[in-house]
């Protein structure tokens, strides 16, 4: 069944929608998987706040044609191919869950990726994932600011307990000379 004009023109829009609204685009080679497997990866996918697409090569040939960043996309447009658009989720999530897929049914492959402008391969695309989460990201840097802050807390502490103990100790001292001097004059006068 053929598309009207209308059809394939609302199609471009809603492939443009999805890449205006994505951070990384992956082409996938989906020869072979039935429809069951395309919605489990879909269903994988959904999670990680990623959708994958399949759509005619040409229909999305002209949806990135006019658009600088997704141009690069171009030279992975051949056989039958599946898009992944991966939007503000975590990209090496959304890449694991497509790799469990593959490896689970051994039918696709990446053909490549498109990121801020610039054509991945494929091994560029699997590299992705180990890139830390932004939830680890985020952990790290309050891990970071947590132990600095400590240990300032902890110096300032110091200083206040260090100065107390010298104040308290100078009495002490000046007693014990004192008695040490009292008891030298003692023993000189004997």
């Amino acid at each position: 069944m053929s598309r009207t004009p209308e059809q394939k023109k609302a199609v471009v829009n809603d492939l443009k929608q999805d890449l205006s609204e994505s951070q990384l685009a992956v082409v996938i080679d989906y020869q072979g998987l039935s429809v069951a497997e395309i919605g489990d990866l879909r269903g994988r996918l959904r999670t990680t706040g990623t959708t994958c697409k399949v759509a005619k090569n040409t229909l999305m040939g002209i949806a990135v044609d006019s658009d600088q960043n997704w141009q690069p996309m171009q030279e992975f447009l051949t056989g039958p191919s599946a898009f992944l658009f991966v939007k503000d989720g975590d990209l090496g999530g959304a890449i694991k869950a497509y790799q469990d897929f593959q490896r689970a049914t051994r039918k696709t492959a990446v053909r490549g990726g498109v990121m801020e402008g610039r054509a991945l391969s494929q091994s560029e695309v699997s590299a992705i994932t180990e890139l830390p989460s932004k939830e680890e990201l985020m952990a790290r840097i309050a891990g970071a600011l947590n132990a600095n802050t400590t240990k300032l807390a902890v110096g300032i502490n110091t200083v206040p307990t260090q100065l107390g103990i010298g104040v308290r100790e100078v009495p002490a001292s000046l007693g014990r000379a004192l008695k040490a001097r009292s008891e030298q004059e003692d023993s000189q006068a004997a």
